[in-house]
């Protein structure tokens, strides 16, 4: 069941539930992804990984894969460009060159140390075995607690002391943000309420693994074929990490089975490449499942200490955030996003944040739809529970008391323009999942949860090709990869300023010759900054419409209006044409008509999200069973409901997997125990309800139709909802995830 919260739609495209585009080729198969490319001549590529978490490369020796009959290719790092050893901080987007090849230390098991190109993948197998490392293992640091730990390994040895001294050791990097007076504000409060919060870490659970095809031209000049989130950011990482320009490189985006911020970097391509180069023909590279949990880069484990204090009115003084989070073998864990969500439903006077990245031996963090957001939400929320518990306040109307409200800073020091929190929590309160009692289950706790959820969303570069056609249809090709229903998105708000049915639209996504540079599709920022390009582009056609209509009528452009797909003499309203009827004169007035737009917009908005969950607790096996689940987003506008409902959906059940079941369980050694979907257990439709969505329509300002992003605030709302939902419940409070059967009987002591 869905509902939206909103006024009547004004529009005639936007907010309708057109067939996607894409929909008939993905449901019969015909759509191709990247494992889906066969070349002419081409060769299977497999990556030889260290067994290791920790340590140092002494030799390699690949004599013997040399003299395997069927390779034509043998790579590592010295087949790159020379780079230098990864500094303190690296740039959002920037593949790190270690982490394609491993030079002189291996930092996590699976770390690339070798590539082979062979006839057939069962001979790359062979040659593969046979290659012989010499390694010298070293203590792994496999979690935050052990990175900080005194006297622990430093793993990058060659950073040079910090100008900040709470950066050393294992600490990459530290953030702070001060707003207010801080210890006024405790000094302030009645009551002071501190706790801390692990979490460990845990992968987007795409569908599709990763896969790259590279052939070479004999001009020099390299195509990849490759399913990402961003095939421009793929091209200049790709283009920097082999040693040529970017002119060099041209790739061709796949339809892509899943991502979520997980195929952002590039793993396999620049791979492709070299190992393409040496050999003189195409090859192709696909990891397994195993290796994609190993050796992509999942959401980091944490630690996070929330300190809180309020008054008697329950109106919060002050309140500090301190989170550590790991960045696996590199830098990049998400810090500065983290910091923008651990307190931002909440209006704070005096506040602090500091957030640390933490190097450890594993794979380097990527991002996971609301980078940061989950971790320190499930902190800060279940904590506003214990606090409204313990001051006997509605928990709800606790978080009103404190809600963020327009025109005030953030904690990370963004003033908010527009924004929903209130309105989400509104929304709660007067929801009849909130009104009505918890069901109760015959030999099981039963309880209620709620959370609010953050994503500060983003924006980018983004650029538009139209071009119409003589049967007035439009050819729209844009930059940005389609990963959640974008295209047909796009090509609503497309349509809406240009007065033509959205069918009439044909959206493609265009490869990196094809069309002007777009950012990667992340931040939930596709909507805004392409939707923007496209509005734009729709808008350079009815420009050149107006002209066209102003010289068939012999008069001038001011005296033509363009409204609803027609053109309408203003002087002689007789005098009209439609969109389709202008095309078909296009070749007597001045050829073909295409409409451009490259951008780089402002004024995204971000979007507040909210859970309530029922849950029943199992007594004698600590097993939770969701009984009803609602989630709540402000959506601005919503351009396609159904795939709005989608995502909030799909986040949603993300973040119930986050709380309750998976995380990477790794021994004392770094190597991870359950590196397949056999055992990596994410949540199936066997296990949910279905999950009912309340769209809270508060439309953002700086859009025409009011559009902000809506594909990751909803992650982040349900690991405190099932927290508090299971301290409800049970009387014990988890502070630890995921919230397992075994750690709810250890919790409620029935171990």
């Amino acid at each position: 069941m869905t509902s939206t919260k909103s006024k009547s739609s004004k529009f005639k495209v936007v907010g309708t539930r057109p067939i996607r585009h894409d929909g008939v080729d993905k449901v019969t198969g015909k759509a191709q992804y990247s494992a889906d490319i066969h070349l002419p001549g081409l060769l299977a590529g497999v990556v030889v990984r260290s067994p290791y978490a920790h340590a140092k490369i002494k030799s390699i020796d690949t004599s013997g894969a040399k003299s395997h009959p069927d390779v034509r290719a043998i790579v590592t790092y010295e087949d790159l460009a020379p780079f230098e050893p990864v500094g303190r901080t690296v740039p959002i987007g920037f593949t790190v060159n270690e982490n394609i090849f491993a030079a002189k230390k291996a930092l996590y098991k699976g770390h690339p140390i070798v590539a082979v190109a062979a006839t057939s993948l069962d001979a790359a197998e062979e040659a593969a075995a046979l290659i012989k490392i010499d390694y010298e293992p070293l203590t792994p640091i496999t979690n935050v607690e052990e990175a900080l730990a005194d006297g622990a390994p430093v793993i990058h040895d060659h950073w040079t002391e910090a100008d900040d001294p709470q950066v050393s050791g294992n600490i990459a990097y530290h953030e702070q943000y001060n707003l207010g007076d801080i210890d006024q504000g405790f000094s302030n409060a009645d009551q002071v309420f501190e706790q801390e919060y692990t979490t460990k870490r845990v992968h987007q659970g795409y569908i599709e693994p990763h896969s790259a095809t590279a052939w070479w031209t004999p001009e020099g000049k390299v195509t990849i074929w490759a399913s990402s989130q961003g095939h421009f950011q793929i091209r200049d990482n790709t283009a920097r990490i082999i040693g040529t320009t970017i002119s060099k490189v041209k790739v061709i985006p796949m339809e892509i089975g899943g991502g979520f911020g997980g195929k952002l970097y590039a793993y396999l391509e620049p791979i492709a490449a070299v190992l393409a180069k040496k050999a003189s023909v195409p090859v192709k590279l696909t990891m397994s499942r195993t290796e994609v949990f190993e050796a992509t880069g999942p959401a980091g484990g944490s630690k996070v200490i929330i300190k809180v204090g309020v008054d008697k009115t329950g109106k919060i003084t002050a309140a500090h955030g301190i989170y550590y989070i790991e960045g696996g073998a590199y830098p990049g864990a998400p810090i500065p996003q983290a910091a923008a969500a651990i307190f931002s439903p909440y209006y704070l006077e005096n506040v602090r944040i500091d957030g640390f990245d933490v190097i450890t031996n594993t794979p380097r963090t990527a991002a996971y739809r609301a980078p940061g957001a989950p971790i320190v939400g499930f902190a800060t929320e279940s904590l506003m529970d214990e606090i409204a518990t313990t001051l006997k306040i509605d928990p709800v109307k606790f978080r009103i008391t404190n809600a963020a409200r327009n025109q005030t800073r953030r904690a990370d020091g963004v003033m908010n323009g527009v924004i929903g929190a209130k309105e989400v929590m509104e929304s709660i309160q007067s929801h009849d999942h909130y009104t009505k009692p918890v069901e109760q289950i015959s030999g099981a706790y039963t309880g209620r949860g709620v959370s609010m959820g953050f994503c500060r969303n983003g924006t980018g570069m983004s650029s538009i090709t139209a071009n119409v056609l003589d049967d007035g249809t439009v050819s729209l090709i844009e930059g940005s990869v389609d990963i959640g229903g974008s295209r047909t998105a796009v090509a609503q708000q497309f349509a809406e300023v240009l007065g033509i049915p959205v069918e009439d639209v044909n959206p493609q996504i265009g490869d990196t010759d094809a069309v002007g540079f777009t950012s990667s599709t992340g931040g939930s920022g596709v909507a805004f900054k392409t939707g923007l390009a496209a509005i734009a582009a729709a808008e350079d056609i009815i420009k050149q419409l107006v002209a066209r209509a102003a010289l068939l009528w012999e008069t001038t452009a001011d005296k033509v209006e363009y409204t609803d797909g027609v053109a309408t003499h203003k002087n002689d309203p007789k005098l009209n044409l439609t969109f389709k009827q202008l095309i078909g004169k296009s070749g007597q007035t001045g050829g073909p008509i295409v409409g451009r737009s490259n951008i780089d917009p402002v004024g995204h908005g971000p979007s507040y999200s909210a859970n309530i969950v029922d849950i029943a607790v199992d007594k004698e096996t600590g097993k939770v069973s969701i009984l009803r689940y609602t989630a709540f987003q402000d959506v601005g506008t919503a351009i396609h409901p159904t795939y709005v409902e989608g995502q909030i959906q799909g986040g949603t059940t993300q973040g119930i997997g986050w709380a309750l079941n998976e995380a990477y369980y790794v021994n004392a050694d770094g190597a991870m125990l359950n590196a397949s979907f056999l055992d990596y257990r994410m949540p199936t439709s066997l296990d949910l309800p279905m999950i009912e969505t309340v769209m809270v329509e508060v439309p953002n300002p700086n859009h025409p139709f009011g559009v902000r992003g809506v594909g990751e605030a909803n992650i982040a709302p349900p690991l405190a909802a099932l927290a508090n939902a299971i301290s409800a419940a049970t009387g014990s409070r988890l502070r630890d995830l995921p919230m397992t059967p075994e750690n709810i009987r250890l919790a409620t002591g029935n171990s």
